[in-house]
């Protein structure tokens, strides 16, 4: 029965979604794409052979199901402890979403990696920014973030990790990722992207272990989301995308300085 309920267990964890849906993460690379410096994007349309952020923002959610990047699978989140600390976290030994983007620039910035090393890093820093923004993302362990916290979208069962992910974001605005760069910087001045950009990964976590921790607060188990809570918490998901965007080309362009 044990190797049973294990065997059950490994297999809910091996279908559970890894992060924002293709739309949140194209909507991340667009946003800083617009934000990179001219050297910055010359280097990373180099290093990605001739391709866009955006073209590559979400192959890591595919190549973490392959034998080859297995093991980057716990990279994409993190289970904070509790009490809101990192420090009192127990840190998963193959990695976690915040050692990742922390690790990867500082081996982009290092400069030592060989060109498809390169390529592979820049390819897991994008995405691994956007999932840093995932509110679920750095969600609870014994739910699997949100995986097995059962809730109800316009009365379909489903759960708040996918609902966060996925369902979120396309029910907010039914834009294409571009129209989603335009519209969510709309106002934004100087001085509001560069206090968004400054900090550390680990503050941006604390941030987004902030908000997940208010998503649990007002999503209890078995609420049918509708559209109150899509209006409630549209100015959210807008704001950590664009959070997260601006801080890739941050990132980027301190890389390719």
């Amino acid at each position: 029965m044990k190797k049973l309920i294990l065997l059950c267990l490994g297999l809910v964890i091996s279908s559970v979604a890894f992060g924002w849906g293709q739309k949140g993460h194209d909507v991340t690379a667009a946003v800083a794409e617009r934000h990179l410096t001219r050297k910055a994007a010359r280097e990373v349309r180099r290093v990605l052979n001739g391709q866009s952020p955006v073209y590559v923002s979400n192959w890591m959610d595919n190549a973490s199901h392959t034998p080859m990047y297995a093991h980057t699978k716990t990279w994409h989140y993190f289970n904070i402890a509790p009490d809101g600390e990192i420090e009192t976290t127990e840190r998963l030994p193959e990695g976690d979403v915040l050692r990742a983007v922390t690790d990867l620039t500082e081996q982009l910035k290092s400069g030592n990696l060989k060109a498809g090393e390169e390529e592979t890093a820049l390819r897991m820093l994008i995405h691994l920014v956007g999932d840093m923004h995932c509110p679920m993302h750095l969600g609870r362990a014994e739910d699997l973030g949100g995986n097995l916290h059962k809730v109800r979208f316009f009365g379909r069962e489903t759960n708040l990790h996918t609902v966060w992910d996925t369902e979120l974001v396309e029910a907010a605005h039914r834009w294409s990722h571009t129209e989603w760069a335009e519209q969510i910087e709309n106002g934004l001045g100087k001085a509001d992207r560069k206090k968004i950009t400054s900090g550390s990964p680990e503050e941006w976590v604390r941030e987004t272990h902030a908000l997940c921790t208010r998503v649990y607060a007002d999503t209890p188990e078995e609420t049918n989301i509708s559209y109150d809570y899509v209006a409630r918490f549209t100015p959210e998901v807008e704001r950590q995308l664009l959070r997260a965007g601006l801080r890739l080309a941050h990132l980027l362009n301190e890389i390719y300085r």
